[in-house]
């Protein structure tokens, strides 16, 4: 099993704040019980360059393992909470991206 930390972008908009704010109140302490931890939280403010078409908030969350972000996402025991989020959210983007130290890894990759 690979262990390497990874870092887990949340791209969304919210649709109803209710159904979100169900899923905020409990998710952080089921992350954080499955190895996460929320690193950022920000509104959206400007459109500085590219082609995405923006999303009101970002979330960057680091996981011990891309394994632990997957176990917390596939977990049954959590279906409830998932929906909340599923349901609370529109437009929601996921992106899973490897810690690196430096730019090794991707200048030296073929």
């Amino acid at each position: 099993m690979n262990s390497t930390p990874v870092y887990a972008v949340n791209l969304l908009n919210v649709k109803d704040k209710e159904e979100y704010l169900t899923y905020l109140k409990r998710s952080s302490k089921e992350v954080a019980a499955r190895g996460g931890k929320v690193i950022a939280i920000g509104k959206y403010r400007e459109d500085e360059s590219g082609d995405i078409t923006p999303r009101e908030v970002f979330l960057l969350v680091e996981w011990g393992s891309h394994e632990a972000l997957k176990k917390y996402r596939e977990d049954t025991d959590l279906a409830e909470l998932h929906s909340y989020r599923n349901k609370g959210t529109s437009d929601y983007i996921l992106h899973v991206f490897d810690k690196l130290e430096d730019f090794r890894p991707i200048l030296k990759s073929k």
